[in-house]
This record gives structure tokens, C-alpha cells and sequence, in this order.
């Protein structure tokens, strides 16, 4: 089985897990990514492979990466693709075609709707083409909310399973300490966690927060295309002292800095459809580390924090008003106490271990 996605896969955990969840069932996995200039090496248990490309980003890389992988998975033995995402379907959707085999379908994301292709409507319209022209014709399509499942449904008239991408149960073995981290002992702790740190995702607002409070600190653990501006953003604001940034940890690593914090922040605003209804894995994350959260009101994720209870949503994106919903979360000791419970409480519901269980019901059903 082939799954294949366009980043470097060193810090995509759905995928990972997938894969994970696909050899545990006896196939042989390999696992199609891309290797970067900052590429970390990996270590799996399955197969992976990481194509080197002339081109990073933008049009000429989306097409350089296609013909790579059409090529590839054309002179390469299989029974089942799994694609992931639009930028990834059209070379395996002509590969399964040609050789006649089955493909999956795994749709992280509203993909049309993304910050990064409203505002270029030339460039939105060719990706709706391509997905256009084959989803209706997709059989085994699964994604990650349903809100996402819902729309796709009646657009296309195809069904779709939901598998939200949830952390799995976190018992680590061993814990450092805030010092081995660098992070500030005495000070309250808010993180901004992910591999998507990307515009319109609240970053923005959350370093000028920092103007307004005292005594806490910002932990920007993960990468995205604009934590560059960030750095700078809190260079001119004089924050240094108050926002860190930690850059890309393996997943085991980034967790140690979630725990550690006192407050998780998942801020995405609601200025596409693909964020209006997302559900960031980093909710579920920073839930199995027992870190209370503080939310955008995006539908998906007030469900869960608000539905828990192990959190605050919040209705602006206003500096001044985060600065001061944080103060008054830090100001009550006894509501984070209540919400740290409550998230030992939910994560015994939702973790990987039990959503897994919806594909060990779907996989079987694809037959090569």
C-alpha cells in the first residue's frame, strides 16, 4: 500500500498514525512525502520515501511534485493507494486508473477554501477542477470532522466516514523539566503549538497580547509560514523576554512543552470555510496533556472545549481582549484546576485508540 502526502512527514501525525494503524493490520506500507532543505530524519517502522524537488513552493512545485509521484507510483508494484488531500489526488487518481487498483481518499481539510487560495480565484479554480472531476467518482473517502464530511456529502453526493485526527493516549516515560526545556519557571505559560502556524491563525494577536500581561510567557512550539513575521513581529514589539520560539520538536518532545504550559491556544479565525470548520489536532493535544484551552468559537471546536469543559471560548481576536481573558483565566486557580480534571476525564473518550477503530471497520471493505 502507498500513501503519499506533499510535506516532508516529519511532523504530520495523521498520517503517521494511519500508517501505523495500516501495517498494524499486516500490509506493507510506504509513505510518499517530500524532502526540504530542513528536513529531520526519520524513523519508522514502515517504508518511506521523500522526493527531492526543484521547486518549494507554489504552482511549479504542486505540478513538479505530481508528475514525480504519477511517475513513481506508475513504475512501482501496489494494491491500494491512499491519497491525502487535493494536491496529492490527481497523480494517484491516474495512477489507480491506469493500473486499475483501488484508491483511498483521506481529506485533511476543506482544501478549495483554504487561506492560501481564496484571495488567488485563477488558482482556486483549477484545484476545484481537479477535485470536481474526481471526487464524484471517489468510493472510499474518509476526513477529519463533520462539518468537512457534511459538505463534501452534498456537494459531490458521495458519503464520507469521519476520523477525527486524535492524539493517542500520552504516557510518556519520562518527563523534562521546564530548565532541560528553557522554558521560564516562575512564570504562567501559554503555547501555540502545530505544524500549521500559518496566517489567519491567531499568532498575530497572540504575540501583541503579550504587550498587556505580566509575568506570563508565550512558548510558539512548531513551524508554519508565518512564524518568520512572528519573530519579527515580537522583536519590534520588545518581546523578547515574554515569546519563545522553539521551532519543530518530534511529536514526544513538543508534548513535554504542552504539558508544561498552563493555558493551550488554538485561535484560528473564521475568514474561509476551511477554517470555520476546522478541528486542529493541537486540541486534542494539548487535552492529553492536561493543559486547559483557550479557543476560538469555530463550531467543531467549541464541541469539544466547551462540551468538556476544559476551556474558554472566546468571541474576539482583539489583543487587549485575549490579554485580558488570559489575565482573568490566570486569576483563577480554582477553573484551571477544574479544567485540567476535565481533560484527563475526556481524553479517556476521545483518543486515537478509539477512533482508530472506525478504520479497522473501513479498510477491509477496500479490496484491490
Amino acid at each position: 500500500m502507498i500513501v503519499s502526502v506533499t510535506n516532508d512527514l516529519y511532523t504530520d501525525q495523521r498520517v503517521h498514525k494511519v500508517c501505523s494503524f495500516i501495517q498494524s493490520q499486516g500490509h506493507d506500507v510506504l509513505l510518499v512525502g517530500r524532502l526540504r532543505k530542513d528536513s529531520l530524519a526519520l524513523t519508522r517502522t514502515y517504508q518511506t520515501k521523500r522526493f527531492q524537488l526543484p521547486f518549494d513552493k507554489g504552482a511549479l512545485f504542486y505540478a513538479s511534485y505530481s508528475i514525480r509521484l504519477f511517475w513513481f507510483l506508475l513504475f512501482t508494484k501496489f494494491d491500494i493507494l491512499v491519497s491525502n488531500d487535493l494536491d496529492t489526488l490527481l497523480p494517484n487518481y491516474l495512477a489507480k486508473t491506469i493500473k486499475r487498483k483501488e484508491i483511498v481518499y483521506d481529506s485533511h481539510e476543506y482544501f478549495t477554501e483554504v487561506p492560501e487560495l481564496v484571495n488567488r480565484p485563477k488558482t482556486q479554480a483549477v484545484w476545484e477542477r481537479i477535485e470536481g472531476w474526481i471526487f464524484p467518482k471517489l468510493k472510499h473517502v474518509y476526513t477529519v470532522n463533520h462539518s468537512i464530511a457534511s459538505r463534501y456529502e452534498k456537494k459531490y453526493k458521495v458519503p464520507l466516514l469521519v476520523v477525527r485526527n486524535i492524539s493517542p493516549t500520552w504516557n510518556p516515560s519520562q518527563l523534562k523539566t521546564k530548565k532541560e526545556l528553557g522554558i521560564p519557571e516562575d512564570k504562567f505559560v501559554l503555547i501555540f503549538q502545530g505544524a500549521g502556524i500559518n496566517i489567519d491563525r491567531g499568532g498575530e494577536e497572540a504575540v501583541k497580547s503579550m504587550q498587556y500581561l505580566e509575568n506570563t510567557v508565550l512558548l510558539f512550539v512548531g513551524d508554519g509560514d508565518v512564524v518568520p513575521y512572528l519573530k519579527q513581529l515580537s522583536l519590534e514589539l520588545k518581546l523578547e523576554d515574554k515569546v519563545f520560539f522553539f521551532g519543530k520538536r518530534p511529536y514526544s518532545e513538543m508534548m513535554n512543552f504542552t504539558k508544561h504550559a498552563d493555558l493551550g491556544l488554538t485561535l484560528d479565525k473564521d475568514t474561509n470555510i476551511n477554517y470555520r470548520f476546522s478541528l486542529p489536532n493541537k486540541v486534542f493535544d494539548y487535552m492529553h496533556a492536561n493543559t486547559p484551552i483557550l479557543a476560538s468559537d469555530l463550531v467543531e471546536v467549541k464541541k469539544i472545549v466547551a462540551g468538556y469543559e476544559i476551556g474558554k471560548i472566546t468571541q474576539s481576536h482583539d489583543p487587549i481582549h485575549l490579554a485580558e481573558t488570559i489575565l482573568e483565566i490566570q486569576n483563577n486557580p480554582e477553573q484551571l484546576a477544574r479544567w485540567k480534571e476535565n481533560c484527563v476525564k475526556a481524553a479517556r473518550v476521545e483518543n486515537w485508540e478509539n477512533e482508530v477503530q472506525k478504520l479497522a471497520a473501513f479498510y477491509p471493505k477496500v479490496k484491490s
